[in-house]
């Protein structure tokens, strides 16, 4: 599944709204907490993400270009694995973000959702 979201927002900001997951709640409102292992956004980093709904998703980061403003990670929901990939673009006026998420079927229909209204969110200005 791929979804994208254009906005107002510098990249730059939209860059740091990721970088730091403690911010992560402000923008994605399905998230209540994040418990993660570091402060910063980095390969290795592990941790947890507490839904509004009290569900608990364990995440480990794969991988983080800043200067391309690009992760991956992985998170885990009791058996379902998600891979998700987001990307921070530069467009005119503003910024973009896209976000591939490689999963079930079943959960990627549950996710859609949430996930375009929070990317939508991430991108304001």
């Amino acid at each position: 599944m791929r979804l994208r979201a254009a906005g107002r927002a510098e990249p730059e900001d939209v860059w740091l709204r990721y970088a730091d997951p403690r911010r992560w709640p402000g923008w994605s409102p399905q998230i209540r907490a994040v418990h993660a292992d570091r402060e910063r956004l980095s390969a290795g980093m592990s941790g947890e993400v507490v839904s509004v709904f009290g569900v608990t998703a364990v995440f480990v980061v794969e991988s983080v270009d800043d200067a391309r403003w690009h992760w991956v990670w992985r998170v885990a929901v009791g058996p379902v694995r998600l891979r998700l990939s987001h990307r921070v673009l530069r467009r005119p006026g503003g910024s973009a973000t896209e976000l591939v998420v490689e999963g079930p079927a079943v959960a990627l229909a549950a996710y859609a959702a949430p996930a375009r209204w929070a990317l939508g969110r991430l991108v304001r200005g």
